[in-house]
This record gives structure tokens, sequence and C-alpha cells, in this order.
């Protein structure tokens, strides 16, 4: 593909205040503490509590964006919401952010691809600028997964957390700056893998033979990890050549936090670990918003910077991989 112009403004991020141990979720869970945290590889996540909703923690990661960037929201031409966890099935969550920012007669709309969903806007956002469509995007990806965990299925129960980041996008200013390739390729066998049945038109509250549990997240970890050990390495080929067993041309990875097997995955493929940016620990796998999460991570600690070629890559149910490489 042509490089696709997009320059980064700036990014920020918003926490829950209640943090929560893995000891805790453990107990709840019903097993060993010690156990949980080293297999997980969490040691504290966040989680929702109190006023605090998807939309508010969304809208004050977009609002420290904006700051970043010095603008305000008066500027954003285009909102996209990137996130798997949903306020409400309607209206759009777009809509519902921009009342919660105040942005009005702009589009605003969703893009929903699970975990993967931030990915999926940040090309559909280089794809408007570059069609002179959008000249400052903001995209948003606010999670509240601990609202559906199952402690009943430990392996699930222990990884998730909540959070929001937000990045806000614009043209390029220097020759080269943008998204150098994107690529999504989905093997639907690993459909039933990681869901959740109830809440949409197939099984509703209402029907007589679903149950609690089918309104909360399911993952089968192992056939996840077996399936994706099987397509991605060579999904990264054809992202670019050489990416299944050594970064070339690539400065810094930004992981999709999946879990710890899933980020083990990668250094056994020849990634250094030095170059791949982890927020599992302390954060845990926060869906959709663990990418851009973790990209603020980068930048604004440092380890990531105007100039740098960035791989932002992981999986997401269905099962899909997706990957973008982004100089910024």
């Amino acid at each position: 593909m042509s490089v696709l112009n997009l320059r980064l403004l700036g990014s920020g991020q918003a926490l829950p205040r209640r943090a929560v141990s893995t000891a805790e979720v453990a107990a709840l869970c019903g097993v060993d503490a010690g156990v949980a945290e080293s297999r997980s590889g969490v040691r504290v996540r966040r989680w929702l509590s109190g006023d605090e909703t998807v939309l508010t923690l969304g809208a004050q990661a977009a609002r420290q964006a904006l700051e970043a960037a010095r603008l305000d929201i008066g500027d954003v031409d285009v909102l996209l919401n990137a996130s798997g966890s949903q306020a409400q099935p309607i209206p759009d969550g777009g809509a519902l952010l921009a009342r919660e920012l105040g942005l009005r007669g702009r589009a605003a709309y969703s893009l929903h691809g699970t975990c993967l969903s931030f990915l999926l806007a940040l090309q559909h956002a280089g794809l408007l600028i570059a069609a002179g469509q959008a000249r400052r995007v903001l995209i948003v990806s606010s999670e509240a997964g601990s609202k559906g965990l199952n402690f009943a299925q430990p392996e699930s129960a222990l990884l998730i957390g909540d959070g929001a980041a937000a990045v806000l996008l614009g043209p390029a200013e220097q020759e080269g700056q943008g998204l150098h390739a994107a690529r999504f390729e989905t093997y639907p066998e690993g459909a039933d893998h990681t869901r959740i049945r109830g809440g949409g038109s197939l099984l509703r509250p209402a029907d007589p033979e679903s149950v609690a549990e089918d309104f909360t997240f399911e993952m089968r970890g192992l056939q996840v990890l077996k399936l994706a050990s099987q397509v991605v390495p060579g999904f990264l080929e054809r992202l670019r050549p050489g990416l299944s067993s050594g970064l070339p041309g690539i400065d810094r990875v930004i992981p999709h936090q999946a879990s710890l097997a899933g980020l083990k995955l990668m250094e056994r493929g020849g990634w250094p670990k030095d170059r791949i940016e982890v927020t599992l620990g302390t954060l845990g796998n926060v869906i959709a918003a663990s990418l851009p999460l973790t990209l603020h991570q980068a930048l604004t600690q440092g380890r990531a910077s105007t100039g740098d070629t960035l791989l932002l890559a992981g999986t997401g149910a269905g099962l899909t991989a997706g990957g973008v490489i982004w100089r910024l």
C-alpha cells in the first residue's frame, strides 16, 4: 500500500480510581493468588466504580489528547468510537461520546473489531485524511470489561481491566510520516473461542433458554493461543516480510496485551524483549483500549517519538489478526 499520511497530534488516557489486585480477583475466582499472578502476568488492574462509565472515562481521555495537541473539541472533524464495550445498543456509542464531549454537527460513529477496534479506526482515520474528507480525527477507545466478567472462568476474569485512551490525528508534516502498512485477516473457526453469547438478536434476556452466564465474557484461552500460533506467523509475513522472525525496520512494538502467553509467543518469534512495550502487569487486558494505552505509555515515557517506526499488532475475537506499521 502507499503511505497513508498521518500524524499523531496528541494522546491521552483515563484510568478508573479503583485499583484491584490479582489477590482480590483470585479470591472471587476461588483460586490461589500466587498461581493466579504467575499465570496471568497481571499484578493489578483498574475497575470502574462509583459514577465512572465508559463515557466519562472516554471523554476524559479525549480531553487529555486535545489538551496535548493544544486544540479543543471544536477542531475535530470526525470522532471515532473504537471500543469493544458499548454503553448501550442504541444510539451508537459515537453519538453518546459526542454528547459527553459537547461535539455537535460533526461525524461521530463506531468502528467495532473487539480488541482490534483501535487499529481499524487508525486505518480508517488515515483513509479519511488522505481523501481530504477530514483534517483532524479523534479516536477514543474506552472499556468496561469488568462489568461482564464470569468469576467461574478465572482464565479470563483474571486478565480483564477497565480504562480508556484517545489519540488525535492530523495530516503528516514530514515525508514518510504515516501508515506504511495495514492488514487484517479473520479466521472464523475461532469465532466461538472468545465471545459473549447474549445481548444481540440471537439470544435476548427474555428468551426462556438464556441464563445469566450467556451475558458474561467467555474465553477458551488454549484454543485461542493454538489458533493464533498457527496463523499469526504467516499474517506477519504478509504485513511485512521478515516480521515472523525479527523486526525489520521496526523501532518499537506496541502489542495488544492479550495474555502473558501471547506476549511470550512474540519473544519466541525472535522479537527482542526490550523492544516490546508491555502494560499487562499494571493494567491487564483492557480490550480495545490496550493498544492505545500501551502506545500512550511508550510516548509519555520516551520510548517512542517522532520519526520512530512502530508496529502495532494483535489478535481479537473472531479470530482476527491485525497490524499496522506507523512512522510517527
